[in-house]
């Protein structure tokens, strides 16, 4: 090897480790056995969890979601849904309604840490554990969780009987331990937003009547198991470097496999119905193409499984598998397919803080959604995300928008909440890919998967990323568009000829700061001309604009000169691919009426 190679290797690590200085995050190892009754719905647990403390801080204290408990009257999750304006129509006043044995809950029979009883409290869903001694920094400790738990009815993601007839959705159903990090513990009531967990392992058993089938997170370790005649059987699944565990089970399930071109094995649960049969059966090619798109364009997926299963309602995320409805047309079983699917890279493998960065999860996976749907559908879109430009620009206009650094649970209106986790932060990601350049944007994606997998990154993680990928400093950009509820709007002000070269005058009306690309139509061509921000420190490489100085933000305006008569100009439009999320297009065009006169563009 030369001494250039081993430069180049050595820079990339450092580059790498600088990155990441500092960084740390806890560890967890879940060994559970399960036994489940399905006449009462119930199971008793025992849960052996291993807590790895990478922190610099002692632990005198720890938590436990408890969330089936969630699913009682007078739970925070029921008296939110009944007194927020507009309520999730799945929730409403349901569970207010429920009776003692369709309830949810969790009721821990004992705790030992390290084999000694603890002391320990519950407030509806979050369990507090008072440690016997400190759990030092760099050290481990065994907690054991003997407890009974009672599956709810359905309301919203977990459950027992759903619409469609599925018997168990098992989703944040058991004791799981807390996320603690540099922002302290994470102990948010559920209120039936997003989840936020520990990376580690999962080893889980469970035993149910024979007659069941199940599916979800893990690699199924003995498979045997499906031919067992006895009166039960125990399943037995293990997962590695997951921050959850998901299951679901049903009599009737019938299970079919494909595989990626990486040969990722592509497991389907769906009820024997002959009216969606055919839809599963088409289902498992249109996946594959979708695993084997996502690992080209964004990183590869690192599990060695993935479940489609019919259960839920809706659609939900959860490692190495989604829990989907399975009935409906077949454009939107996969188009729910796609979306849950994706979030197995962003929520899966980079799993941000989803109750403080939701827009991190949804709207990147909306994004990629968005690409992935046009090339299976082989629309060729000009602009694939135009419909979340469109949700975006409305909400705006309906005032109703708050910033992005909103926390989950407390946006005023579920529809805020929506608009901004999910179109608001799809378009953040299409105008950084109109900022940095496609390749360079794409690059960076990769990078960024392939840096942060199995770890918590932030916003500060992500644009250092495309910073270093780029060569463009991006702070303007995060702090304007996910601190702030500013908008962009540019506007022609004014065009006139300037001896032989035409002027045109720009304006700066929104309070959002990007660069712009003006394009003008010639006779028989056009022209664009690329005008890049200050504090971008550089512009993106593309040889197909005229690059122009870089707009000052305190300018209000930008006065571009081009060497064309005013004659020669059939018409100027800004941004004409409408990749920034102006919020008034009709001040982005001028016509030309008049090409031998100056003129004011109508506004």
């Amino acid at each position: 090897m030369t001494r250039f190679c081993i430069a180049i290797i050595l820079l990339l690590i450092s580059e790498n480790c600088i990155s990441q200085h500092g960084y740390w995050q806890q560890k967890v190892d879940y060994e559970m056995d399960i036994v489940f009754d399905h006449e009462k719905h119930q199971f008793s647990g025992k849960q052996n969890l291993v807590y790895t403390n990478h922190s610099p801080d002692t632990l005198n204290r720890v938590f436990f979601h408890l969330y089936f408990n969630a699913f009682q009257p007078g739970s925070s999750m029921d008296v939110r849904s009944r007194t927020i304006s507009d309520p999730d129509p799945r929730i409403k006043d349901r569970i207010q309604t429920l009776s003692e044995s369709e309830v949810g809950y969790h009721k821990i029979h004992s705790i030992l840490q390290d084999g000694q009883p603890v002391r320990y409290t519950v407030e509806g869903t979050l369990m507090t554990i008072m440690l016997n001694s400190p759990l030092l920094p760099n050290t481990s400790c065994t907690f054991h969780l003997d407890f009974e738990s009672q599956v709810p009815v359905q309301i919203r993601r977990s459950g027992r009987n759903n619409s469609e007839g599925v018997d168990y959705t098992m989703t944040q159903w058991y004791p799981k331990m807390a996320e603690y990090d540099a922002d302290g513990w994470h102990t948010d009531p559920y209120v039936c937003r997003e989840f936020h967990g520990v990376f580690g392992t999962f080893d889980v058993n469970i035993t149910l009547d024979s007659q069941y089938v199940v599916g979800g997170t893990g690699v199924l370790q003995n498979p045997e198991v499906t031919q067992t005649k006895s009166e039960s059987r125990t399943w037995r699944f293990v997962a590695e470097n997951v921050h959850d565990f998901a299951w679901a089970a049903d009599p009737e399930f019938v299970r079919s496999s494909a595989f990626t071109s990486n040969g990722t094995e592509l497991n389907f649960y769906h009820l024997k119905d002959t009216t969606i049969n055919d839809n599963w059966h088409r289902l498992e090619e249109q996946t594959v193409k979708l695993f084997d798109i996502m690992n080209e364009r964004f990183g590869e997926y690192p599990y060695p499984q993935f479940s489609v299963i019919q259960a839920g309602d809706g659609g939900m995320e959860y490692p190495m598998c989604t829990m989907i409805a399975g009935t409906g047309s077949f454009g939107g079983l996969v188009s729910v397919t796609v979306h849950e699917a994706i979030h197995n890279w962003y929520y899966g493998v980079l799993a941000t803080n989803e109750l403080k960065y939701p827009w991190m999860d949804e709207g990147f996976t909306t994004f990629a959604q968005n690409i992935v749907l046009d090339l299976l559908g082989k629309r060729n879109s000009a602009n694939p995300h135009k419909r979340s430009y469109e949700s975006y620009i409305k909400h705006v206009t309906n005032k109703t928008e708050e910033p992005l650094t909103t926390h989950a649970d407390h946006y005023e209106i579920n529809a805020s909440y929506g608009v901004a986790s999910y179109s608001k932060g799809c378009v953040f990601l299409s105008q950084l890919e109109y900022i940095l350049g496609k390749d360079v944007f794409y690059k960076g994606m990769k990078s960024y998967f392939n840096e942060w997998k199995f770890k918590h990154p932030t916003p500060t993680d992500f644009k250092r990323v495309m910073e270093k990928t780029s060569g463009l400093e991006l702070d303007w950009y995060f702090e304007g568009w996910i601190g702030t509820t500013k908008q962009i709007d540019y506007s022609i002000a004014s065009v006139f000829t300037e001896g032989e070269n035409t002027q045109i005058v720009i304006e700066k009306k929104g309070g959002l700061h990007l660069p712009i690309e003006i394009t003008l139509q010639l006779e028989e061509a056009q022209e664009t001309y690329y005008i890049p921000i200050e504090r971008m420190r550089g512009a993106k490489k593309d040889s197909t604009l005229i690059h122009k100085t870089a707009w000052p933000w305190a300018f209000p305006s930008y006065s571009l000169i081009v060497e064309r008569k005013l004659s020669e100009i059939k018409r100027i439009e800004i941004d004409q691919q409408q990749r920034t999320a102006d919020v008034d297009l009709t001040n982005n065009v001028s016509p030309m009426v008049d090409p031998t006169e100056s003129f004011k563009a109508d506004h």
